[in-house]
């Protein structure tokens, strides 16, 4: 299992957003009003994430990994790269939709009350989702292994 290419990541959002587009220009008069906490809960698993990538980061940093009393497991580093990888692509996909629905209703804000009630809402979401994109791919940065260092690494220059 490889790290998450970015690439693959932007074309997940893109693939998302032109088909989000389309579903949203046919369906949004059925939407429920979107608030500016319609989105904060990916806020919150962004803030986890990201704080389990920091604590994963120091413990990997100072040699704590390993079977033992206060020591992070090795198979704890692997799942946290799966729920890294797992929440990169769900906030790739959820961005995704944000963007659409944003695309959406930025031109009819002038035109549609509702439209613009609904922006501000739609963008702290996408922001949101952005978040835990980033925090997904600092996480999955923090699960890799210290490079191997050469054997006489700590002898001093001759």
């Amino acid at each position: 299992m490889g790290p998450t290419r970015k690439r693959d990541l932007l074309a997940a959002v893109v693939v998302t957003a032109v088909a989000g587009y389309l579903l949203v220009r046919m369906v949004y008069r059925w939407f429920p009003p979107i608030t500016m906490w319609t989105g904060i809960s990916l806020l919150g698993v962004a803030v986890a994430v990201a704080g389990w990538g920091f604590f994963v980061r120091a413990r990997i940093r100072d040699g704590e990994i390993g079977v033992g009393r206060g020591r992070l497991h090795p198979l704890a580093v692997a799942r946290s790269v799966l729920i890294a990888k797992a929440s990169a692509w769900m906030g790739s996909v959820v961005l995704g939709w944000w963007l659409a629905v944003v695309a959406y209703l930025l031109p009819r804000r002038s035109v549609l009350r509702v439209a613009a009630a609904d922006t501000p809402g739609a963008v702290v979401a996408a922001l949101c989702a952005f978040a835990l994109v980033v925090a997904a791919l600092w996480l999955q940065h923090c699960c890799k292994s210290p490079e191997d260092q050469p054997p006489n690494a700590d002898a001093a220059p001759g």
